[in-house]
């Protein structure tokens, strides 16, 4: 019998941890156009040719707000100050796994872009064609709420 509530405990056990949700953070790099405006650096990620914007998975013991500093300087080059916290994202990863990702308004401090095998090409453009060349809708919706978090 004891064999039996062992196994049983270790069965909900592995199904708890098949739940886990993935946590990661980026952000929405953003600068402001010279006449009314926002300009917004998308990445262009070879693996999947897609644009989307910066972000990564959280290291062990990485709080959001660091992990959205540090996955942005590795995607896009460009140390950044954090500002507004922006929408959150949840959707299920390509390993079915869920994944709840938190984006903040972020503003270049220094640095530059140097492509790599992860992202080859980092691309400013207007906030309302950045919508449009998102290939994720749920970056969109991240995207939406710059404007009144920075205030137009």
């Amino acid at each position: 019998m004891a064999a039996g509530v062992e196994e049983g405990v270790l069965q909900e056990a592995a199904g708890v941890a098949a739940l886990t949700v993935v946590r990661a953070a980026g952000g929405v790099v953003w600068r402001r156009r010279t006449g009314p405006g926002f300009d917004v650096l998308l990445v262009h990620r070879p693996k999947y040719d897609d644009w989307t914007l910066p972000k990564g998975k959280a290291e062990n013991g990485e709080s959001d707000e660091d992990c959205a500093r540090r996955e942005v300087q590795e995607e896009t080059g460009l140390r950044c100050s954090l500002g507004p916290e922006l929408l959150s994202a949840d959707y299920v990863d390509r390993h079915d796994r869920p994944k709840h990702v938190r984006y903040w308004a972020m503003k270049p401090l220094e640095g530059r872009f140097e492509p790599s095998d992860e992202v080859d090409e980092a691309r400013w453009v207007p906030l309302d064609v950045a919508v449009r060349l998102l290939s994720y809708e749920r970056d969109a919706e991240v995207l939406e709420g710059l404007p009144k978090a920075v205030g137009k």
